[in-house]
């Protein structure tokens, strides 16, 4: 029997995944069992309606969660699990960039499997400790997690590899899935146990843990969150392959502020952003956002650095000192080339010793005077790609050798076995150029650690032989595809993928000039020196305080359900608008206007019939057929439109393309604004949008008597808010001297007279009733987008001017919950015509004022 933490799995997938406790624990839950954790939620609320528990906790403090704790384990020889902190780990290299008094809280798994009976006794040791708060993930479900998902699915993917067959990566199981999400909702319970959020910020680092920003947003509104991604971000052509891309998606934008290594990889996921979940995004004093639900997600591009003091003070231990020695020794009269990477299929050793042996081939010269000295590290992952890199790498390794090789002389030194870090170090010392070329890569370090260990320290040049006072030098041969090529300006920058290319590269770093080799060194220490791991750190907690600045302002609830769920952060005055408020205060006014939008508004946007219902007809007549009201119906589409489809509707007032024409009822003529008469710049405009729509494919152009429209709707929606983009510029380029203005809106650019807006004809209303001495006492506003904006405009700055009753009742209402000036909402089209259905009926059943109180209807 396990327990809810994880068991149902299909319902985790499904959303039906338990709250979590609001108790606060001093201690972690743990498994007594392999398989059953203890200390089950009993918070049984699904949902959290309102914002956060209260915190006791004043002090800063920021909780680090990342797949693993930054420590190390071993047992004694008393077989007593002991502790120590892992100082290679980036996680504990972060907090040199945090203030001294921000407490620091680790949340994560252990490298070492501990026993059921331990568990309790490991994690009270791990938090006094080291503050530290150990995840236990049963191994079966561990192993689905991590080398299921992660590795085996997620991780090629990110790295632009598709499963498109079952040995290209691995096809997407929903047993890892679930396994996958039950591990994330099992790191956000440790994260209940520790978190003040009012106070706390939350740092989840990782595609392990994608998912656990909606896990923390659902049960705290309000909590600080930061996550910074460390691998790619894949193109959308890769991305949108996978069948939980919009859960993954929606997850991340609950973090308030999201980090990538590189402008390409933020670029990917904004683009992902857009074409999936239809989301812009703005950049605005040199920070990118995206506005979500009324939050504004914050996209941070800094490359992470190494911990350069750490390094420093590896480099001055006398074992560092002995081995460059012995390698010097070693290499005596040789240029070394140094290549560190990863055992696994993305990093290119083949295609660098293919290189490699292609430099021999072309350059007789060489050989017995350039090494190639390539360190493999263990591999990650686990697999039959891995086990296929190790035979090839050898088997390449084994034949250069062969080929090139003589007594004394060994082409290429294949290093597959750990090292310790001294040695790596060491290498670093030695080597005249470092070539990392790797096809795919999300940082990689291994550059910027060897222009530190190159600018070495007095102790190494004597052992080396260099003169003290002489320029450091280095050289670097970078893959393009790798996260730390853009910031190294100075290294020599290949396709991994040619061969010649990376042949030529290597050639140059040797025999390049001592002078350039100096240049090129000090351009890179200069900025690897100054952007170093705490730099990142520092810089990342700045921008997520920034970004978590608005929370205590904004008002917040949740909606939406399972992985779809997200936070609606808005105004404090802005709420739902109560139809038993409305039809009360309806029932006791007199002098009543009702302003209602049409598209969005009264037919839901985007369906296919556009056409006014049978029930909307019957709605808006009983309201325009009551003396006490009047209505009036406002639209962007054209004059003719609205009178075929509102013949039926005696009394009520239209007002089309934006209120440029309007009628006060069915027995008027329309009227015109005066505020334009000359539409001569159609003439400009209209070749123009059509030169776009010819190269926009899925773009159309409506016209109108008064305005054009271009719209994008079925277009590629990257290009299309290219061409959008493109486009406005153009036409305010060629129309500066036009009465005309150049909007855009959603998917669409639009051009339209100067001054026409929504808005005027709720002020040619309040000022026709103020002349005519006869003051509204009730006014109910609706619509659903930016053009509707201007109308809640005026409504809301007359409430105490001289056009309305002091007593009147205001209701500017919005579709949908997002920021407006609006001060209601209702959630969409439906709600809308239930409420006014429910006016419209009431003023049938309660109508007792007498029809000489009643106002002219034909006011204008």
């Amino acid at each position: 029997m396990v327990s809810r933490s994880y068991s149902n799995l299909l319902d985790l997938a499904s959303g039906n995944f338990h709250s979590f406790s609001r108790e606060k624990k001093r201690f972690p839950r743990v498994a007594t069992v392999t398989g059953v954790l203890s200390e089950l939620d009993d918070d049984n609320n699904s949902n959290s309606v309102c914002s956060d528990a209260p915190s006791s906790v004043t002090q800063d403090r920021i909780i680090i969660v990342g797949n693993q704790l930054p420590i190390k384990s071993h047992r004694n020889s008393e077989g007593k699990l002991t502790f120590s902190w892992d100082n290679d780990s980036l996680l504990l290299q972060l907090k040199d960039g945090m203030r001294e008094d921000m407490e620091v809280v680790y949340i994560g798994c252990l490298k070492e499997q501990v026993e059921a009976a331990e568990q309790d006794d490991v994690a009270q040791r791990l938090l006094e400790n080291f503050k530290c708060v150990p995840a236990y993930i049963p191994p079966e479900i561990f192993t689905k997690y991590y080398h299921g998902f992660c590795k085996q699915y997620l991780w090629p993917l990110f790295h632009y590899m598709l499963p498109l067959n079952p040995d290209l990566g691995g096809r997407f199981d929903r047993s890892l899935w679930q396994a996958y999400l039950s591990v994330n909702k099992i790191f956000a319970d440790k994260v209940m146990e520790v978190i003040s959020p009012d106070d706390d910020f939350v740092w989840v680092h990782d595609y392990h843990l994608m998912v656990l920003p909606t896990f923390l947003r659902k049960r705290f509104n309000r909590v600080k969150l930061g996550f910074f991604l460390h691998s790619p971000f894949p193109s959308s052509e890769i991305y949108r392959t996978l069948p939980v891309r919009n859960e993954l998606l929606r997850a991340l934008l609950n973090a308030d502020l999201i980090g990538f290594h590189t402008f390409d990889y933020a670029r990917h996921f904004l683009s992902c952003c857009s074409r999936m979940l239809g989301l812009s995004y703005q950049s605005k004093r040199g920070t990118i956002g995206l506005e979500y639900y009324g939050r504004t997600v914050s996209i941070k591009i800094l490359p992470v650095g190494i911990h350069t003091s750490q390094l420093q003070s590896i480099l001055n231990l006398p074992e560092t000192q002995t081995r460059v020695a012995e390698l010097r020794d070693q290499f005596l009269d040789q240029k070394v080339l140094l290549g560190v990477d990863d055992m696994d299929i993305f990093k290119g050793i083949s295609l660098k010793l293919l290189a490699m042996e292609q430099l021999l081939q072309q350059h007789p010269e060489k050989r017995g005077r350039v090494v190639l000295v390539q360190i493999a590290n263990p591999a990650r992952g686990r697999g039959k790609d891995v086990q296929e890199v190790q035979s090839e790498t050898q088997a390449t390794v084994k034949r250069i050798n062969e080929m090139f090789g003589r007594p004394g002389y060994q082409p290429v030194v294949l290093i597959d076995k750990p090292l310790q870090f001294y040695e790596r170090i060491a290498y670093y010392v030695i080597a005249e150029c470092c070539l990392v070329t790797a096809v795919r890569d999300g940082m990689n370090l291994i550059p910027y650690e060897y222009i530190i260990c190159r600018q070495g320290n007095p102790k190494l040049n004597e052992t080396i032989g260099l003169d003290p006072c002489a320029a450091k030098k280095s050289m670097l041969v970078v893959s393009e595809f790798i996260g730390c090529s853009p910031s190294l300006s100075g290294a020599i920058r290949v396709n991994p993928w040619n061969i010649d290319a990376v042949t030529e590269a290597m050639d140059y770093a040797l025999i390049v000039s001592e002078a350039e080799k100096q240049m090129r060194h000090e351009k890179h220490h200069k900025y690897v020196s100054t952007h170093d791991v705490a730099y990142w750190a520092r810089s990342f907690i700045q921008d997520l305080e920034r970004a978590c600045a608005e929370h205590v302002r904004k008002r917040c609830w949740g909606i939406g359900f399972g992985l779809g769920f997200r936070v609606v952060a808005l105004d404090p005055s802005f709420k739902k608008l109560s139809i038993e408020h409305i039809v009360s205060a309806y029932k006791r006014t007199k002098n009543r206007a009702i302003l209602v939008d049409y598209d969005g508004t009264m037919v839901q946007p985007g369906s296919i019939r556009t056409t006014p219902s049978q029930q909307t007809i019957d709605t808006l007549n009983k309201l325009s057929s009551d003396p006490m009201n009047i209505v009036y119906l406002i639209s962007g589409k054209d004059r003719k439109t609205l009178t075929e489809w509102f013949s039926s509707c005696d009394g009520l007032g239209l007002a089309a393309e934006h209120g440029y024409f309007i009628r006060p009822n069915d027995g008027t003529e329309w009227e015109t604004s005066s505020l334009v008469s000359a539409f001569e710049w159609k003439q400009i405009a209209e070749p123009v949008m059509r030169l776009y729509t010819e190269t926009t494919d899925g773009s159309t152009i409506e016209t109108k008597e008064t305005a054009l429209v271009w719209n994008y709707q079925f277009a590629d929606p990257d290009f299309g808010s290219c061409q959008a983009k493109e486009l406005m510029e153009h036409l305010e380029s060629v129309l500066t001297n036009d009465p005309v203005s150049v909007k855009t809106g959603q998917q669409l650019v639009e051009v339209k007279p100067q001054g026409v807006n929504k808005g005027l004809v709720a002020e040619r209303l309040l000022t026709t009733m103020q002349e005519q001495g006869k003051l509204l006492d009730f006014i109910l506003c609706v619509g659903d987008d930016r053009s509707d904006e201007d109308m809640f405009e005026v409504i809301m700055g007359a409430k105490d001017g001289p056009a309305l009753s002091p007593v009147a009742e205001i209701f500017a209402c919005t579709v949908g919950q997002k920021p407006s000036k609006a001060k209601y909402y209702l959630d969409d089209t439906a709600e809308i015509i239930r409420m006014l259905e429910g006016l419209a009926t009431s003023a049938a059943s309660d109508q007792t004022a007498s029809t000489a109180d009643v106002p002219t209807k034909d006011i204008f």
